[in-house]
């Protein structure tokens, strides 16, 4: 059989965070019951087939279920074609989880926690919208190494309203304390469509400087090196090489499955995201009917473009070999150009059979990503040409 990897999208939350765009609802408890029975249904009949070989359950808040709801999800989750060495992440927000829960994940195989933190001060917790305090986490924490979780995740937010750069350095030498197996440290985006969106269309966002967030940015990179951390990813950095195998499946562009609403899958070349209202989804899933509502067949330079985006994220870069085998193609042959020029602009490097950003580079992602995208669209027709 096919190996593949899963994600399994719980769309509930107990509150709504002010800067999350996520397909997820606050007050539709109601449909938790219905919601775990079609999603059964679609794990039954999409997941069978194949050999799963990581698995991250995300939302949404999936610690936000019932200890009885989670057992019959991971009970159907526990009978399919799981790999010997499967990663199997759940993510889990301080004031939801309890010791019963923990112990249903634990039973259940569940090898990995993501928990939500964003920060360590109480103040800035409940201004952004977080359910939980600074001691709860702690609670939380503590508790599932007390049960035997080995590979923990710890997720913080910078560049959030009112966050100094003092308060920063104080939360990750605090998170740093607990020795958790892995952080991600993600710079705030604003979003359309959050409660920070409108504020910040107000004027009423409180948001650091461009040069206190360059600082906080370095500090994370220097405490968490400091501490052992090795950075693996733009974002990501972990202890004892427990990087996070589920999500490199995504910045390798390798093949996954969604399930649950507004879930996205990739296979065969093919994107497809499922029905985001969850009463829709349910319907869907209790008439046999398909509950795919977009799906794109990725063109040749759809694909080059997505690779070259998404390996650029790691800190190990694109692997040439694997890009010449995949395309066919030669990367210089494609973007001499834009290559010469971010190596002349000390952004990127090219040794061998390996490309990836220097420092300067990874500051500046964003910026070296989009002259990819725009030099393949330049040299689009002829791409086409000599693939199609």
């Amino acid at each position: 059989m096919k190996e593949i990897s899963l994600y399994v999208h719980i769309p509930f939350c107990k509150q709504r965070c002010f800067y999350c765009d996520f397909p997820t609802f606050a007050g539709k408890e109601k449909y938790r019951e219905e919601y775990i029975d079609a999603l059964i249904k679609e794990i039954k009949e999409k997941c069978s087939n194949y050999i799963i070989k990581t698995i991250f359950i995300g939302g949404g808040t999936p610690s936000y279920l019932e200890a009885k709801e989670l057992e019959k999800l991971l009970k159907v989750i526990k009978n399919l074609n799981l790999s010997k060495d499967i990663e199997y992440s759940m993510e889990c927000n301080p004031g939801t989880l309890t010791k019963e829960k923990l112990m249903v994940m634990k039973k259940s195989g569940v090898n990995r926690i993501s928990f939500g933190l964003q920060s360590c001060n109480n103040k800035l917790l409940k201004k952004i919208g977080r359910i939980h305090t600074f001691e709860e986490f702690l609670e939380n924490y503590n508790l599932a190494r007390g049960i035997g979780f080995e590979n923990i995740n710890v997720d913080l937010m910078y560049g959030l309203p009112n966050l100094t750069v003092d308060l920063w350095k104080e939360t990750l030498e605090k998170v740093c304390d607990l020795r958790p197996d892995h952080i991600s440290a993600y710079s705030l985006i604003i979003e359309e469509g959050t409660a920070f969106y409108s504020l910040y269309n107000k004027n009423k966002l409180n948001l650091p400087s461009e040069d206190d967030e360059r600082i906080m940015d370095k500090l994370t990179k220097d405490i968490l090196k400091e501490r052992g951390y090795h950075q693996y990813e733009i974002s990501n950095f972990s202890l004892n090489e427990k990087e996070c195998e589920h999500n490199k499946v995504y910045w390798s562009l390798n093949e996954y499955i969604g399930v649950g609403s507004a879930s996205s899958s990739y296979i065969n070349g093919t994107r497809m995201v499922n029905e985001s209202d969850i009463n829709e989804y349910i319907k869907k899933i209790n008439n046999n009917e398909n509950t795919i509502v977009e799906e794109h067949k990725n063109s040749i330079n759809d694909e080059i473009e997505e690779f070259i985006f998404m390996g650029l994220r790691m800190i190990c870069g694109i692997d040439l070999k694997i890009f010449n085998k995949k395309f066919n193609k030669d990367i210089r042959s494609i973007y001499d150009k834009v290559i010469e020029k971010n190596i002349k602009d000390g952004l990127l490097i090219l040794e061998e059979d390996k490309m990836f950003l220097t420092l300067k580079g990874l500051e500046l992602s964003n910026y070296v990503m989009s002259d990819f995208i725009l030099e393949k669209w330049k040299v689009k027709s002829e791409i086409v040409r000599k693939y199609e």
